[in-house]
Formats: structure tokens, C-alpha cells, sequence
């Protein structure tokens, strides 16, 4: 009997976790051979895991990542046992026993707690065939054993309420940062539109005054010319009635005299012309879009760079022309010198302009293009042999090759299946580490790089291989 109480015992010590003290709760074994309880080990490693790798509590074996695996036999093991219900979903405890409680059956105290049925009991029910076979337990113990359970009940409630702490906090900083981003945005779309809008306005306002005085300045000369003209027809008329007079009255000699003496006298009459000065308004009869448009250019935060090509920099294969604006893949290779910032196997080649900092965009013609690279890199990438085209190797690019791809860091990432554009933008905003790309004449987006510029960029330019005939050009607009 000692010795299957002994043995009982050691079942029970194994069945105890290590952390909780108490049975396994759905138990899991580690790669080292422990086990746990899954709440309790994944508490633990919330806890002192991190950076360095998740470690077991009992023999500090470290893990690189959370890994177990459910234990069935232990499982199995604690299901046999007699405190099974211990372990199971926790019950409210039953109401409180007065001091005086007395069993109806047996008038004894209810000492004693049968689990199997959840109620108390006395030490003679205890032995009646409906209690014989069930879980029972003195009411201390079972009373004590439920405040272990409140406990760690108690610990687990507060744990996961931090974790919702933790998201509320999270979740409400998030909010704010989305309302003060869509804030500064709103104030910068505002800014920036409004000034187009404001200087369409004063364009508008000022042609409109240009247009009032040229007609002021015309009506002036007509009106002048009206009054000098109206002087003289009133002198006729007036001449014309003095004739009048004299023929239908009888006038003195005298009076007769003096007339014909002023009609006689009278300036030799040239006759009057019309002010030929109709305005054209030629300044007024042009491309009013156009030539806003071609002002407003100068009015942007970030208008369209003109960049020109680096030879000194291009592949070998590669040929350069159009005051250094086209690039396309030649029959023969040239003899330039190996530069140390010549591309000597990729077919690339960079811009004049290096960037570090501000705003910058400029679009380049694909018309007709099937292949064709185009981003920017660092000024100090690798350009000899085989160039990777990665973020963390100093490149940044959209690429088509049968279809339109950004080069990630783990590789292609289809952007769209079809394309058929004229025209690549490309948005460098260096202070904010961003690079996007855009259909050109849509201005669509195509897709966005978000990283941290650490050294000065240029743009790079690349008519892929093995597709002459065909080129890439910087467009230029002013």
C-alpha cells in the first residue's frame, strides 16, 4: 500500500507543472523534452522572451523561435486521475455553508465536498452507494484548492486584460496618428492647390485688366475724334440755318453781308476720316491654357526635372545621343575606358543630377519600349558584375519584362499585368525617404518604395538587353 502511495505520488509530481504548480492544464512539450501548460509556457516566453530567443524554465535550453507541441500521453495521464475536476473548466463554488448546516439525511455536518456532484455532503454520505465512486474531498481542501484556481484565474484575467491595454493604447495612438497625418496632409493639399488656384486667379484678373485697358486706351482716341468731328457738323448746321433764314425772310443788307462774310471767311474744310486704330488684342488671341500652364510650371514646390545622361557612366553596349537625353543598345561595343563608375555588366547608366535632399520628378518616354529599368541608387552601389537590384544592395526600380514589376527585397513583385504607356514618372522625396513611380499620363500610381535614404542617390536608367532598335529618353519640358 506504502508503495502504491508512493508511486501515486511521483504520477502526481510528474503531472505538476513547473510553473503554475499545479496539473497540467492542455500540456505541450518542448524541443527539450519539458512540459508545461500552453498558457503558462506562452505567458512566460510573453514575458522574458525577445530578440535573444525564448528559453525553458527548467533547463534554459534557448529557442530561436515559439515551438511545441501538444502532449496527448500527459493529457491522458492527467484525465485518470482522482482530481480531475480540478482541472477541468472552473465552476463557480457552491453557496456557502452555514456553520450550522446539518445533512437532511443524516443530521451529520457537511464536512466533506462531493465534486462529482458539486454539492457538500457528510462523512456518512460519503460511504452511500451515490457517493461511494464520485471525487470527494474535505471542504477545506476543496475550498482551498478553489482559491489556487481564483488565483490563477486571477493572474490570467489580468494578463489578457494588459494585452487589451495594450491593443486600446496601440489601437487609440494609431487614431490619432491617422488624424493628425490626414490633418497635415488636408493643410498641404489645401496649400498647394490653393496656391494653383490663387495664381490662375491673378492670371486671370490680370488678363482681364490688360484686356480693360486696351479698350480704354482705343475708346479714347475714337472718343476724341467723335467730338472734333460733332464740333464741326454743329458749325455747319449752324451756317446751314443762317442761310436758311436769309433765303426764306427778308433780311437787312447788312445782316445779309455779315453771313455771307463768315461763310466766305470760313477755314477750308478737309473732310473728317474715321480713327482707323481697331485693336487686334493679339496678346489676348493665344493658347490661354497653354501658356498658363507653360507660367505655372515655375509656380510648383516640384516641377519636371531636365536631366541629362552621364556617359562616363554608361555600359559599354550602350549608346547616348540627343544632347545626352536617349539611351538605346547598341550593335557594337564601344571602347570607353572601365571608369570605376561604369556599369561593365548590367546594361545601366546614371544621370548627371545626385540628390541629397528635397523633391525632385522626372519622366521618361517608353514609347514602343518591351524591356526597361528605372529607379535610382546610391552613390556608393556596386556597378561591376553582376548588380543586384535590391533596396539593401542600393537600388530602387521598376522594371518591365513582360509584364511591370517592382524589385523588392525578396524579389519580383508584379505591379500590373498589362502596360502601355508612353511615359514613366518617378517622385523622389529624399528628406522623407520615399521613391514612387507613375503612369506619366494618367498619373497613376504604380507603386511606392518607403525606406531611408542614407547616402546621396542618382537616377539610373537601363534599356535592358538584347532589344536594340529601341530606346529610353529623358523628357524635357521647358
Amino acid at each position: 500500500m506504502a508503495t502504491a502511495a508512493a508511486t501515486g505520488e511521483e504520477l502526481k509530481k510528474e503531472l505538476t507543472c513547473a510553473i503554475c504548480l499545479d496539473y497540467f492544464k492542455d500540456p505541450v512539450i518542448l524541443k527539450c523534452g519539458h512540459n508545461f501548460c500552453r498558457f503558462c509556457i506562452c505567458m512566460h516566453w510573453d514575458e522574458n522572451g525577445g530578440d535573444y530567443g525564448y528559453q525553458c524554465p527548467q533547463c534554459r535550453t534557448v529557442f530561436s523561435k515559439r515551438s511545441f507541441t501538444k502532449n496527448y500521453l500527459v493529457q491522458n495521464l492527467v484525465a485518470k486521475l482522482d482530481d480531475l475536476a480540478r482541472l477541468g473548466p472552473f465552476s463557480p463554488p457552491p453557496a456557502p455553508v452555514h456553520a450550522d448546516g446539518k445533512c437532511d439525511l443524516h443530521g451529520e455536518e457537511l464536512k466533506l465536498y462531493c465534486q462529482t456532484d458539486k454539492r457538500s455532503i457528510c462523512v456518512v454520505c460519503r460511504e452511500s452507494r451515490a457517493h461511494r465512486h464520485h471525487d470527494v474531498a474535505p471542504v477545506p481542501e476543496v475550498v482551498s484548492d478553489m482559491k489556487m484556481e481564483f488565483e490563477l484565474r486571477l493572474i490570467q484575467l489580468n494578463w489578457q486584460k494588459a494585452q487589451c491595454v495594450k491593443v486600446v493604447k496601440a489601437d487609440r495612438l494609431t487614431k490619432s496618428e491617422v488624424r493628425l497625418k490626414k490633418m497635415r496632409l488636408k493643410e498641404k493639399i489645401e496649400s498647394d492647390v490653393g496656391a494653383l488656384v490663387q495664381f490662375l486667379l491673378d492670371e486671370r484678373d490680370s488678363l482681364l485688366d490688360s484686356l480693360d485697358a486696351d479698350e480704354v486706351a482705343t475708346m479714347a482716341v475714337i472718343d476724341d475724334n467723335l467730338e472734333t468731328v460733332e464740333a464741326e457738323m454743329e458749325a455747319f448746321e449752324k451756317a446751314t440755318d443762317d442761310i436758311h433764314n436769309h433765303l426764306s425772310s427778308t433780311s437787312s443788307i447788312e445782316s445779309m453781308s455779315k453771313t455771307l462774310s463768315e461763310i466766305i471767311h470760313c477755314k477750308t474744310f478737309t473732310p473728317p476720316e474715321r480713327v482707323n486704330c481697331q485693336p487686334e488684342f493679339t496678346d489676348f488671341s493665344g493658347p490661354f491654357q497653354l501658356i498658363m500652364w507653360k507660367k505655372m510650371m515655375h509656380v510648383l514646390h516640384t516641377m519636371p526635372q531636365n536631366l541629362t545622361l552621364d556617359p562616363d557612366t554608361a555600359h559599354g553596349n550602350l549608346l547616348i545621343s540627343d544632347f545626352d537625353t536617349k539611351v538605346e543598345e547598341g550593335r557594337v561595343r564601344g571602347q570607353e575606358p572601365d571608369l570605376p563608375s561604369r556599369f561593365n555588366r548590367f546594361c545601366g547608366v546614371l544621370a548627371t543630377a545626385q540628390y541629397a535632399s528635397g523633391q525632385h520628378y522626372w519622366e521618361v518616354d517608353v514609347k514602343d519600349k518591351g524591356v526597361w529599368y528605372l529607379g535610382v541608387t546610391t552613390e556608393g552601389s556596386n556597378r561591376k558584375g553582376f548588380v543586384c537590384l535590391t533596396p539593401s544592395s542600393g537600388y530602387w526600380s521598376l522594371c518591365l519584362q513582360d509584364r511591370l514589376y517592382a524589385n523588392g527585397e525578396h524579389g519580383r513583385i508584379p505591379v500590373a499585368d498589362y502596360w502601355n504607356s508612353p511615359r514613366v514618372g518617378v517622385y523622389l522625396d529624399y528628406d522623407n525617404g520615399r521613391l514612387c513611380f507613375y503612369d506619366a499620363v494618367t498619373m497613376k500610381s504604380l507603386y511606392t518604395f518607403d525606406t531611408c535614404f542614407e547616402e546621396p542617390v542618382y537616377p539610373f536608367f537601363s534599356p535592358g538587353k538584347y532589344d536594340p532598335g529601341s530606346r529610353l529618353q529623358i523628357c524635357h519640358y521647358y
